[in-house]
């Protein structure tokens, strides 16, 4: 069983629907107990970094977030979901993030002839290939819909870049804790098989 965190963030349905074309048993909750049970968990989102903590704050999730990180439950953060895995972010620079993972958030720069959100497809190299991209072929393109990006402060954690007016961390994997950037669920086949990697792990 898979669960995906409802923080009001948007973006579960399509999770969701991802999920469940490939076969997983899927909760959609705020639940504690249900966090705590589930085999592996997703965390994404799409939103303001600052609105997204202080909704895991009112609903009481940082510290189960943090307790099942801690007791190596496969976790993966989407999006606004990786993004919260860090320690600030320039969207919001008087609020904590998680901290679960090293490195800061900031804002894609501006570029001529590049449009700030980046909406659309963009190819994928892998640095320190990951095991979310097991069997995907360096230069896949997967979808992004963003204005910030992570610079990760380790290196080795890196598994993904993507290149758009910056050098972009676009997925990191530390332990059992996965995260990427673009939105899996809706990068058609490679998305599917990178969301399959995530249930085998």
């Amino acid at each position: 069983m898979v669960a995906v965190i409802d923080y009001d963030a948007g973006n579960i349905k399509s999770v969701e629907k991802a999920l469940s074309a490939l076969g997983e048993p899927v909760v959609i909750t705020r639940d504690r107990d249900a966090i705590w049970k589930a085999d592996r968990i997703i965390l994404p989102g799409v939103g303001a970094f600052g609105d997204a903590m202080e909704k895991l704050h009112t609903y009481g999730l940082v510290d189960v977030i943090k307790e099942v990180v801690k007791k190596n439950t496969p976790f993966l953060g989407i999006c606004l979901g990786l993004q919260l895995l860090f320690e600030t972010s320039e969207e919001s620079p008087d609020v904590e993030g998680l901290g679960v993972l090293k490195g800061k958030i900031v804002r894609i720069p501006n570029k001529e002839g590049l449009k700030v959100p980046q909406i659309g497809w963009n190819s994928l190299r892998f640095p320190n290939k990951g095991r979310l991209f097991q069997g995907i072929a360096e230069e896949a393109y997967v979808y992004f819909v963003h204005s910030y990006y992570l610079q990760a402060q380790e290196p080795e954690i890196v598994t993904a870049t993507t290149e758009y007016a910056a050098h972009i961390h676009a997925s990191v994997e530390q332990g059992n804790v996965f995260a990427c950037q673009f939105h899996p669920e809706k990068s058609s086949d490679v998305g599917l098989r990178i969301l399959k990697n995530f249930l085998m792990v």
